[in-house]
């Protein structure tokens, strides 16, 4: 190679890293460096270049004569059994006769586009395989740029939305027991309702828990509690709920209960896991429990309002029964079915 062609095509390395010279049958007989990392896992020099190359715009282009047709304008290409990244091109058509040894051949230089970023990543280019004048270098570094935003911005939101949830979350619990709320029965009570679901809704007061407070004070009624709200959830199935909505009381539901024979059963269990003694600075403190019960498929149209009423309705009569005991609000007057 003449100083001369050494200069041209050192130029073309530098300008044109993605070019391909083929000779006046088509032929690839140089490329530059970055298409030669393109093809680093198959050769390129001496294969046709509408061999290595799919020519999809213009169409109908078959032969050299129809590529040398093409100078001057762009082309739209894409590699035959490789990457699926688009390409885009222009053809200069040498000479018929020149100084280069190519007569009739020509030079196509190549640019990935829009596929820019699928190929940096399928084939590890890096900035310096792009021409120092190519806009590219500096939208891949817009692009990084983006991106590294956009992570930022995602794992802000995420925190973000972690703090949210935690934020609903704590505000649906009782920081004592741990159990849900008043505003979460409201919400699950509101769910159920959307579904007509059916329900049992009891009202359970804790019994003698007063007395508790009262001798042995605050801290051994908050221990009394939370040992009570664990007792009364090893009761209760995966589904039901048990929140406190008040000092010592607690509303449960029961989804999809419907027999009286279950609540009734329940309510035993309940009761007497409450009265078991709960050991406080080695003393026993005994408390019981007070129920009152209803559920939904005892109106003909249920309301919240209604069911918490008649469940509380239900918890006093207990409560006047003699405390440790339930009773099953029956909406229907004049038909007292309350059960001890």
């Amino acid at each position: 190679m003449t100083p001369p062609e050494e200069a041209l095509f050192g130029l073309l390395d530098m300008l044109c890293p993605m070019h391909a010279v083929l000779d006046g049958r088509g032929h690839v007989v140089r490329a530059g460096p970055t298409l030669h990392k393109v093809f680093a896992q198959q050769p390129l020099t001496g294969r046709p270049f509408l061999e290595v190359f799919e020519l999809r715009r213009p169409r109908g282009v078959a032969d050299m004569p129809g590529l040398r047709a093409c100078h001057g304008g762009r082309l739209r290409l894409r590699q035959r059994g490789g990457s699926t990244a688009g390409l885009h091109g222009v053809l200069f058509a040498l000479p018929a006769e020149n100084d280069f040894g190519f007569a009739g051949g020509a030079i196509v230089n190549l640019s990935f586009g829009i596929s820019v970023v699928e190929a940096v990543r399928d084939f590890a280019l890096t900035g310096g395989d792009f021409a120092v004048t190519d806009l590219t270098t500096e939208m891949l570094y817009l692009i990084e740029a983006k991106s590294a935003a956009m992570e930022v911005s995602r794992k802000l939101n995420l925190r973000l939305q972690g703090a949210r949830l935690a934020a609903e979350e704590q505000a649906m619990t009782d920081p004592l027991t741990g159990l849900g709320n008043r505003r979460a029965l409201d919400r699950v009570l509101d769910r159920l309702m959307q579904s007509e679901q059916d329900f049992a809704l009891l009202h359970l007061d804790l019994d003698y828990f007063k007395k508790v407070n009262d001798t042995l004070g605050h801290a051994a009624g908050d221990h009394v509690l939370r040992v009570a709200a664990e007792r009364m959830k090893s009761v209760l199935r995966a589904e039901d709920l048990l929140v406190r909505v008040g000092g010592d009381e607690f509303v449960l539901i029961l989804v999809g209960l419907t027999a009286r024979c279950r609540v009734e059963e329940t309510a035993l269990r309940l009761i007497a896991r409450l009265e078991e003694p709960v050991v406080y600075d080695a003393q026993d403190c005994r408390i019981s429990g007070s129920i009152g019960a209803t559920f939904t498929c005892a109106y003909a149209v249920p309301v919240t309002a209604e069911l918490l009423a008649d469940a509380d309705r239900a918890l006093y009569a207990a409560k006047a029964r003699g405390r440790g005991c339930h009773v099953i609000h029956d909406p229907n007057p004049g038909m007292s079915r309350d059960e001890t």
